[in-house]
């Protein structure tokens, strides 16, 4: 029984079948035929260049919608090329035959013209990529560092020269604890006669630096055809102090002092010598007074100083080479700038290194240095501008004397793995006339290395550094063996936040020198790092410091540092100072500093730091106070 007869239905013949799917198939028809009628849009528009659109826009004329069309058939069409095929009327129709319903002749063609050639615009010619911009009405805002500004070398002020202009606002407040002694013919306190006064110092210094630099060339891919560039610097600077002949050797002076002054650091022009391959290694050679450094962390000589340097790549920028000659210029006392109104010195550096990109390890780059340093200052007597002699130095004989000294380098940076890792050693060979204890000519032999190791942790940067710089244990023998530098300017273990780094700490009753200068962390004894000569007959300096830098937002860090420090050897001391001193032990140096972006970049900085000087056995012996330190409010503003 059927399924019909099941559910009492009558059972519907073929015939009646048929007549139903041929009344569908000419409804669908009859519909498909009104629909482009019935969506046809009642009002059209002729843009500026002809066309009919159903889109109205300013300027467009309201004009009739033309009537759709469709073509009765599409001549060639055949099964399998994309003609549209009837189903099957008759009922026994096989599905291999079938090809689906019927959907209507394709639509018809666009009324809408092809546009032709006359129908765009002329083209505009542009350049350079530069003006591409200005052609599409974007403005220049002087005010603005950000955005487009001819001031800041985002376009050519003219063909391909480029201009760049830098001001920055150099802002220092501190207070710091310094052992001092009182004044040598007079004090500013009745019944003050012993040999050490009151350590309290404040200092206020200001510097506006404006830095003029004019390029000529696309620099994107190339260095610069010719490069031009002149930065004066002026600082303004207040000292407060609370011993006499301090801060000047005229007790008349006061515990006071002012003072201002205009230095150039950079004056220089360079010029692009030739392309060596199609990557753009290249040649160049810079004239003039200019910055640079012999090592990633400024441990030998970082200054701007008058030279000629002669620098390249070579092999797709995995070498780079530096052949240079300084002329050493001398420098203003209370700013550290350059002082270009005097003569320069008779003291030349001469450079020569090699940087080796991923050697021997991806991440890590290698640096071979040689550097030379000839000084023939030894028939001269030079006073700084406060009235202390600082050449030679008030140690020792105090004799002028000269010297030649060869330094043998080699410095790494980079990463290895996930370890951060930086290396520096040198070894300083040489000789100077006279010594600085003895009349005789001395050899010099003295050695350095340092060696900073960190890892990320997320937000945490850890961090473990080393230092050692050999000292002298016989300062009358003919060889000295203590290691100092040209002009250091270390970037280790701290930096400036550090106390023995940042403050110049006297060897009071030992001379007219200073255990370690300000920037410094070589124990050299030297008259001045800026106007003073090296010294090979040191204690020299051994450094174990751990650190860490927290950053706590993305404008916001936090830094620690622990440093325990020593003198490689005390025997220079003892005999500086006449007394028995054998406790090498300096002490524990602590400190900490903040800085702050607020704009999250280097346009706005803001920093306060603290130190301190936990003394140790050796330092007791040296000095009364215990704990010296400092504290500094910093703010930095670049455009």
């Amino acid at each position: 029984m059927s399924q019909d007869q099941k559910s009492g239905m009558a059972p519907a013949s073929g015939a009646a079948r048929l007549r139903t799917g041929r009344i569908v198939l000419a409804a669908a028809a009859c519909v498909g035929a009104l629909a482009p009628v019935l969506g046809a849009a009642d009002t059209c528009y002729r843009d500026d260049a002809g066309r009919i659109v159903t889109r109205r826009l300013p300027g467009y004329v309201e004009v009739p919608c033309p009537s759709p069309q469709a073509p009765a058939s599409v001549p060639g069409a055949e099964p399998g090329n994309g003609a549209a095929t009837a189903a099957p009327s008759e009922p026994g129709a096989t599905a291999g035959q079938q090809r689906g319903p019927d959907r209507g002749a394709p639509p018809s063609a666009s009324p809408i013209p092809r546009p032709g050639l006359t129908d765009y615009p002329a083209s505009v010619p542009v350049p350079d990529r530069w003006r591409i911009v200005d052609s599409l009405g974007y403005r220049n805002n002087l005010w603005d560092p950000y955005n487009r500004n001819v001031l800041k070398a985002d376009k050519p002020f003219h063909a391909d020269w480029f201009f760049n202009l830098s001001l920055i606002s150099d802002s220092i407040y501190e207070s710091r604890d310094v052992v001092s002694g009182v004044g040598g013919n007079s004090t500013v306190r009745a019944g003050g006669n012993d040999a050490f006064g009151r350590p309290g110092q404040q200092v206020y210094a200001q510097s506006v630096t404006t830095d003029f630099r004019i390029d000529k060339g696309d620099t994107v891919f190339k260095p610069p055809d010719y490069e031009f560039r002149f930065t004066p610097v002026f600082n303004f600077n207040h000292a407060s102090v609370d011993n006499l002949q301090q801060i000047n050797i005229d007790p008349r002076k006061g515990t006071r002092r002012s003072d201002h002054f205009l230095g150039i650091q950079n004056a220089y022009i360079e010029k692009h010598l030739r392309d060596v391959s199609e990557r753009y290694d290249f040649d160049s050679v810079r004239l003039g007074i200019q910055a640079f450094s012999t090592d990633f962390r400024g441990f030998l000589f970082q200054d701007e100083q008058l030279g000629v340097r002669l620098f390249g790549t070579r092999h797709n920028n995995v070498f780079q080479y530096n052949l240079a000659w300084f002329r050493r210029i001398e420098k203003d006392t209370n700013s550290g700038l350059n002082d270009l109104s005097q003569a320069l010195r008779r003291d030349d550096v001469f450079v020569a290194n090699l940087y080796w990109q991923d050697m021997p390890v991806s991440g890590f780059v290698s640096q071979a240095t040689v550097v030379y340093n000839r000084n023939r200052e030894g028939d001269q007597t030079h006073y700084d501008s406060n009235g202390f002699i600082v050449r030679p130095a008030a140690f020792g004989i105090e004799v002028p004397r000269d010297y030649d000294v060869v330094y043998l380098g080699y410095n790494g940076d980079g990463h290895v793995g996930p370890i951060n890792l930086t290396a520096s050693f040198y070894y300083a060979v040489g000789h100077e006339r006279p010594g600085t204890f003895s009349f005789q000519s001395t050899q010099i032999s003295a050695e350095f290395a340092a060696l900073e190791i960190s890892r990320d942790f997320d937000w945490i940067r850890g961090r473990l550094s080393l230092l050692y710089g050999s000292g002298d244990s016989n300062p009358y023998s003919r060889k000295a063996t203590g290691f100092d530098a040209i002009q250091e300017n270390p970037q280790f273990a701290g930096a400036d936040s550090s106390y023995w780094i940042r403050e110049a700490v006297p060897l009071v009753g030992g001379g007219g020198v200073t255990l370690s200068g300000p920037n410094g962390v070589l124990a050299d004894l030297r008259s001045s790092k800026d106007e003073g000569q090296s010294n090979f007959t040191n204690p020299g300096i051994m450094l174990a410091g751990l650190g860490a830098d927290l950053d706590l937002l993305p404008g916001l860090r936090l830094s620690f540092n622990a440093n325990d420090l020593y003198f490689a050897d005390t025997e220079v001391i003892a005999v500086a100072r006449n007394q028995a001193f054998h406790d090498r032990h300096l002490g524990e140096d602590l400190s900490a500093s903040i800085i702050y972006r607020p704009l999250f970049s280097q346009n706005i900085v803001l920093r306060t730091s603290y130190g301190e000087l936990l003394s140790g056995k050796g330092a007791d012996a040296l000095f009364p106070r215990k704990n010296p330190n400092y504290f500094l409010f910093n703010v930095l503003l670049t455009y």
